[in-house]
């Protein structure tokens, strides 16, 4: 199977001397789903910085068969669509239709080809009815919609989700996790929650310390670290 991420021997260490990852090797098929587990501080958001080169360490880093480098960094970027723990983050313009067009505009596409877009994806995540609403109006249920719209309209390969049910009460959790595993694209979850690690991905890997102290089937991993937060 292709991979769609191949990562060998990635180190990175903070300008305060913090050796945050220490030696990681991984992978990601095409349309595979992979939880990561650990401890704040255990490396998780730092790894996933390096996935489309917000950070940049030591080792070798492939994304879709392209090397990590300052020539692909551009076309790797468009490949990983990262969605942020806090939608506000992302959220910004004055409309959701223009949040969600930004991203296709900065692409190149045209205005009325970006809006096409940003409707298109819009309506797949179910915020079609809030096209003109301003961003901060919405529940957190509703940003985190349309902050995965945003991220959906760059036509990612790879999705990266910094623990996508915080701040979510548990129906609006059900209904992202429907429409979480509805989407084709190969996905890597940051979380807490076993119970979305369960329901969304196979596989797990648990950090620790900047290594990787386990990996392989998501329930087998839970119950060897006790991963029951949630």
């Amino acid at each position: 199977m292709s991979k769609a991420i191949q990562i060998r021997g990635l180190r990175y260490r903070y300008p305060d001397g913090t050796q945050a990852l220490n030696g990681i090797d991984f992978h990601l098929d095409a349309g595979e789903s992979v939880a990561l587990f650990g401890a704040n501080g255990s490396g998780k958001t730092t790894f996933v910085m390096h996935l489309n080169g917000l950070l940049r360490g030591e080792g070798s880093i492939e994304v879709c068969s392209m090397p990590l480098s300052d020539e692909t960094l551009e076309q790797i970027r468009s490949k990983v669509g990262v969605v942020f723990q806090d939608s506000d983050e992302q959220l910004f313009m004055p409309t959701v239709l223009e949040d969600v067009a930004f991203g296709p505009l900065n692409l190149g596409l045209s205005p009325d080809d970006a809006l096409t877009r940003a409707r298109t994806v819009l309506k797949r995540v179910g915020m079609a009815h809030a096209l003109e609403r301003a961003p901060y109006h919405l529940s957190a249920g509703e940003k985190k919609r349309v902050a995965i719209a945003g991220v959906l309209a760059m036509d990612p390969e790879i999705l990266v989700l910094d623990e996508p049910t915080t701040f979510l009460d548990p129906p609006t959790r059900r209904d992202l996790l429907t429409l979480l595993r509805s989407l084709p694209q190969a996905k890597v979850v940051v979380t807490h929650d076993a119970n979305l690690a369960r329901a969304l991905t196979t596989r797990a890997v648990f950090f620790d310390q900047g290594r990787i102290a386990g990996e392989g089937d998501v329930i087998e991993l839970i119950q060897r670290f006790h991963w029951e937060y949630s």
